[in-house]
């Protein structure tokens, strides 16, 4: 870390937590880019998995449930 980031890590440490938050989103837009294809391909993927549950080709488990697989 140069020495203008760690000045800025000092400064973005003193805001308050709304703060942080705000200044971690505008950063995040700014190296998060859309991608169209990447969006439509998920959104394919996305109808494909709500129509094999429709359709009950497999079910779905509650949050209760999966996190009990990982404790």
């Amino acid at each position: 870390m140069n020495t203008a980031t760690k000045a800025i890590v000092e400064q973005a440490a003193k805001l308050s937590v709304n703060e942080k938050i705000e200044l971690i989103d505008a950063l995040l837009a700014t190296v998060d880019k859309p991608d169209a294809e990447i969006d439509s391909l998920w959104a394919l993927e996305a109808e494909s998995r709500l129509s094999a549950y429709q359709k009950g080709e497999f079910q779905a488990l509650d949050l209760n449930q999966v996190l009990a697989k990982y404790r």
